[in-house]
Formats: structure tokens, C-alpha cells, sequence
């Protein structure tokens, strides 16, 4: 570990909670003083202190093409020389709309709103479902994360359906309450809930590919009962893609799967690696949403020129060259053997130990445990992985078969 980052950390540690802006950002989950990093190229990280790093981390998944693609900054500083930000309409937000419901591949992706952040666009997809449903509970899995939501920092209880329990401090029960958790991978939980709370169930969201507590892949089966589902009580089927979106094939695993959801959320990619979010969905559901309708939703920063500049040189990259070329190196990584297993879809993937897991509640915690040993083998060979085990990680399209199979090496 570099002194300049021990440095670093202590002073941010008397002027910023717990020394970072987001939690997972600490070394919590393996220990150490983070490391601050100063530049990003290609594939490759610099730290404050001189040292590189072949990054699987991506920036938590946004960086799909690397650090700094000339294109991207490109794009970035034209708009820069023009204005920051206007707080009006302008035309990089038509034309990135455009650029994007044009190219999906999903149906009923007929209009989108762009907002700052995957969390924000989460957030008002569940208000839009119940301004337009005009119902008050939502249905979320236990293991999916969709940002700092209040009504789903929640986890499953008892049984076989549950309403939730607050799984956060500062969270109302009577917020909580109106989330009801089922396990992934389970149909009886999924119809009992629906047969108990279907007539007050605004939507069902899920992660389509679970990301945020490993990578908890889902039988096509499961996904497509839930959709089902909520055609058959009248909820509104959402799709958390803030990882998946962009990632999986320019359409996301809706494509995938052959989903056909009514509210879609993005993040990350979309930005292009500046702060990004949307939500898609059918023309009828965005007649309720201000000002065209009663739902009111509204940003100050929502549509930033300069964000809508990167997002879209990011998009305009994303060729089924670039796709052909991460499946490539997908398929080099997959020769990895021995302790660690490895779970891929695309250029995702996780390092675990144990069986393959649908729920977060198979996670095997001595696997998690033994994680911390690997990062910092891996941090000191000079790849960088995100600092827990929960987490996955992400090949680049500037990377080369040499780099993962540098990685495999390293991995042992």
C-alpha cells in the first residue's frame, strides 16, 4: 500500500464519513486502507502513488470501453466548451433518446426520461407504477439491489412471503411495509405473494441478472413466470438493468431473455462514465408522469448536456464488434480452474467458492471470507478487483486476451 493513500484516508476520514462517498468504497469487506486512485487509461488504473492496475472493476460497470476512450472525452470536451449545463432542454438529450429507443430491442419501449443516477431512476419508476396503477405495494427479491431506495433497503423475513423489514436505519416500518420480499429461484413463494398481496401490488421489480450479491443467475423459466404473473394481477413488471442495460448486448438481458417488461431502469453505461440514469417504458405509463400527468418527477441536473454528450459517444461504440470481442475474452476467462469457480454472463462475472447459488441466502460466507486473502494477493500483483466478495467484476473492450489470461494466472 502506497503512503500517499494511507495519507489520503486519513485525512478524508476526519472530513468525510468513514473516509469514502460510498460505503463499499472502505476495504470494509477485506480490510486495508482503500486505494486513491489518480488517472485511468485503456484497461489500465495509476494510483496516487505511482503504482498500476489492471482494472476488472470498471468504475462499478460503467466503463464498458475503458478509461478515457478518446471518443468519449471527445464528446465531453466539445460540450464543455459550449455550457455545463443550461437547465433547459437541449438537443443531446433528444438525440441520445432517440439513439436509444430506435436501437432496443425490447418491445414497448416507447419513451424515456433521463435522470442523474441508476438509484434516482429506480426510484421514479416505482412512483410512476403507483401513480398509474394507483396501488402502494411493490414486490422486490431478496439478494437484488436497486440502490438506496427506502422502500427497498429491505430483507426477506420468515416464511415463504414476507412484508419487509427495514434493513437500513432512518427507514420508516410503515415505508418498509409496503414491500413484500420473496426469495429468487422460488415459484411457490412468488404465487403465495401474489395470491395474498396481488391485488395491491403497483409492480414487481427484479434484477434480471442479479449483480449486487453475487451473480445470482436466474432460470429464463422464473423471469418469465413472474412476468406472467403480473400481467395476470395487473402489476407492472419492472426491469432493474443499471447493470445488465448496455452490458448484455446493447438491449440488455430483456433481450436476452425475451422479456417483455413495462418500465425498464438504466444506469452506467448510459453515462458513458459520468453521472447517468433512465427509465423506459410504454408511451400509456408516461402519460402519468409530470407534466403530462400527476406523478411528479423532475431533476435540476437531469439531461446535463455534458452527460448526454458522453452517454451517447459511449452508445455509438457499442458495435457487435465490441460485443464479439468481450465474449472472446469471456470464453478465455472461463478456462480459469481450481479454488475459485467462476460465474459469467457476457462481460460479467463472479469468483466464488461452493455450489452454483440462485439466492443470496446460498452464498456460502466461507467463500466471502476467503475473498479478502485473493483481492489483496491480486492488489499487490497489480490487478484490481472491487473489494468484496459480493461484488463482480467486468472485462473492458481495451482489454486483450494476454490481460486475462494474466489474470488467470494470478488468480492460481
Amino acid at each position: 500500500m502506497g503512503q500517499k493513500s494511507i495519507e489520503l484516508f486519513e485525512k478524508a476520514k476526519r472530513l468525510i464519513p468513514g473516509g469514502v462517498n460510498s460505503p463499499v468504497r472502505a476495504f470494509g469487506s477485506v480490510g486495508g486502507t482503500p486505494v486513491f486512485m489518480a488517472q485511468g487509461r485503456g484497461a489500465y488504473l495509476t494510483d496516487v502513488d505511482g503504482n498500476r492496475y489492471l482494472d476488472f472493476n470498471s468504475s462499478w460497470g460503467p466503463l464498458i470501453t475503458g478509461h478515457c476512450h478518446p471518443d468519449i472525452t471527445a464528446a465531453i470536451h466539445a460540450q464543455v466548451d459550449r455550457a455545463l449545463t443550461f437547465g433547459t432542454p437541449t438537443e443531446l438529450e433528444v438525440e441520445l433518446a432517440s439513439w436509444i429507443l430506435e436501437r432496443l430491442e425490447v418491445p414497448g419501449m416507447e419513451q424515456i426520461r433521463f435522470v442523474s443516477s441508476g438509484t434516482e431512476a429506480v426510484m421514479s419508476a416505482l412512483r410512476l407504477a403507483r401513480g398509474y396503477t394507483a396501488r402502494t405495494h411493490i414486490l422486490k427479491f431478496a439478494g437484488c439491489y436497486h440502490g438506496h431506495v427506502d422502500a427497498l433497503l429491505v430483507k426477506a423475513g420468515s416464511g415463504l412471503a414476507t412484508s419487509g423489514i427495514p434493513d437500513s436505519a432512518g427507514i420508516p416500518e410503515g415505508v418498509s411495509a409496503m414491500t413484500v420480499v420473496v426469495e429468487l429461484d422460488d415459484e411457490e413463494a412468488l404465487e403465495k405473494a401474489f395470491q395474498e398481496y396481488g391485488d395491491r401490488l403497483a409492480a414487481a421489480i427484479i434484477e434480471p441478472v442479479p449483480a449486487n450479491n453475487g451473480l445470482l443467475l436466474q432460470r429464463p423459466e422464473f423471469l418469465q413466470k413472474l412476468q406472467k404473473l403480473c400481467k395476470e394481477y395487473g402489476a407492472l413488471f419492472i426491469l432493474d438493468e443499471v447493470i445488465s442495460g448496455f452490458r448484455l448486448g446493447f438491449s440488455g438481458a430483456a433481450h436476452a431473455y425475451n422479456l417483455q417488461p413495462d418500465l425498464v431502469t438504466y444506469g452506467k453505461i448510459i453515462g458513458g462514465g459520468l453521472p447517468v440514469g433512465a427509465f423506459a417504458g410504454r408511451r400509456e405509463i408516461f402519460a402519468s408522469l409530470a407534466p403530462l400527468g400527476p406523478v411528479y418527477q423532475a431533476g435540476t441536473l437531469s439531461g446535463n448536456p455534458v452527460a448526454m454528450a458522453a452517454g451517447l459517444a459511449c452508445l455509438k461504440l457499442l458495435t457487435k464488434e465490441l460485443y464479439d470481442h468481450l465474449e472472446d475474452l469471456g470464453q478465455v476467462l472461463d478456462r480459469l480452474d481450481g479454488n475459485w469457480k467462476l460465474v459469467r454472463l457476457g462481460s460479467i462475472f463472479w469468483l466464488y467458492r461452493g455450489e452454483l447459488p440462485r439466492r443470496a441466502s446460498q452464498i456460502d460466507p466461507a467463500g466471502i471470507s476467503a475473498y479478502k486473502e485473493l483481492f489483496h494477493r491480486l492488489l499487490a500483483a497489480g490487478i484490481y478487483l472491487a473489494p468484496s466478495g459480493y461484488e463482480v467484476g467486468f472485462l473492458s473492450s481495451p482489454m486483450q486476451k494476454s490481460d486475462v489470461e494474466r489474470f488467470i494466472g494470478a488468480v492460481g
